[in-house]
């Protein structure tokens, strides 16, 4: 297990360098001046410059291409001097001279609008997109799996047919469209029903008392729209999955033994059909929180999504590559848990 641990850390990191690479060229050859942005409209030419050198703007590309990479890198050279700790902290490893190297934490520059350090700025919009991330799952995951059992217990009857209709069509919508559709109808149009709003935040501050409360309901709208094409997914996976478990000899004989047809769902046949579904689930968690982008910006929802989207609107190009490269090196991790926990629930699987 461990060999196969490190290797796939390994291919992970490769493909976290070739998303560095792509992304640093992508941007550094669209239009636009990071030293005006940063400095200002009135600022005078010797503001600029010095902006520019600091940006490592007036060295060649490939050099600030490696100078990029060192500064993501967790491990990196950097100058040994009080303004290099403060700027890239960690602690120094191995001393070179004027220079060391340096254990940190990954620095993705700093925006151009706020002066603030990207990570941090992404840190403190991500809890927005896990939850409703994990909330759009839980949502998929427990109607996936209840609608996929239901399905396969009544093979060919009316609720088999119409539940299969129900997640053709919530596969073939996208969830931009659903989410557009479900704010206006259950958040405008029926909001004195639901008691629920078009925008709000998972956590919302008294204006007289200055405290935060948890308000669960502004995070029902945005999860069901994320969630509806897993949702539907799910439900065919897992009814494809019983039908085939349920088809088995072993099942037959627990019926033949006299245990019950509950005991037998519960007990033998779901236990088994759900090992694809619980691959699914994990596989799909990583895909949410990249797809959650559109649906927060439609709810105005404080996640990666709303920052990375305005800061695309203002050109604030550290803030686009960091939350770039964050959301693919959630994507590596991920992957990397669901092939383990494949390995682990199917013994059949060989790690090779």
């Amino acid at each position: 297990m461990l060999p196969f641990i490190l290797r796939r850390l390994a291919q992970g990191l490769l493909v976290l360098v070739g998303v560095a690479c792509t992304v640093f060229l992508l941007f550094n050859v669209l239009p636009g001046d990071p030293a005006a942005l940063l400095a200002g409209q009135r600022s005078d030419l010797a503001t600029k410059a010095a902006i520019t050198a600091d940006l490592g703007l007036d060295q060649p590309l490939p050099a600030r291409l490696v100078g990029y990479l060192n500064d993501i890198s967790p491990l990196g050279l950097h100058p040994a001097d009080s303004a290099g700790r403060a700027r890239y902290g960690g602690f120094a490893l191995l001393p070179l001279g004027s220079k060391a190297l340096v254990l940190k934490t990954p620095y993705l520059r700093r925006s151009f609008q706020s002066n603030k350090d990207v990570l941090r700025i992404l840190l403190d919009y991500f809890p927005g997109t896990m939850w409703l991330a994990l909330a759009a799952m839980l949502i998929a995951s427990v109607g996936g799996i209840t609608f996929g059992v239901a399905a396969a217990l009544r093979p060919h009857s009316w609720l088999d047919r119409v539940l299969v209709s129900t997640s053709v069509l919530g596969i073939s919508v996208p969830s931009f469209v659903a989410a557009i559709l479900i704010a206006v109808t259950f958040g405008f149009y029926w909001s004195h029903f639901t008691g629920l709003s078009l925008t709000g935040q998972l956590y919302e501050t008294d204006p007289f008392t200055g405290e935060r409360h948890l308000v669960l309901r502004n995070l029902l709208l945005p999860a069901v729209a994320l969630g509806i094409r897993p949702l539907a997914i799910i439900t065919q996976l897992t009814r494809s999955s019983m039908l085939d478990v349920l088809s088995q000899d072993y099942i037959r004989t627990a019926r033949a033994k006299g245990l019950s047809r509950t005991a037998t769902v519960l007990h033998h046949a779901l236990r088994n059909a759900l090992n694809p579904v619980v691959t699914a689930v994990s596989g799909w968690l990583a895909s949410l929180m990249a797809g959650a982008f559109f649906i927060e910006y439609i709810f105005n929802w404080k996640g990666l999504g709303t920052v990375t989207l305005r800061a695309v609107e203002n050109l604030d190009f550290p803030v686009v590559m960091g939350a770039t490269l964050f959301v693919a090196a959630l994507f590596v991790v991920i992957n990397i848990v669901v092939d383990v926990l494949y390995a682990v629930l199917d013994p059949r699987v060989k790690l090779g």
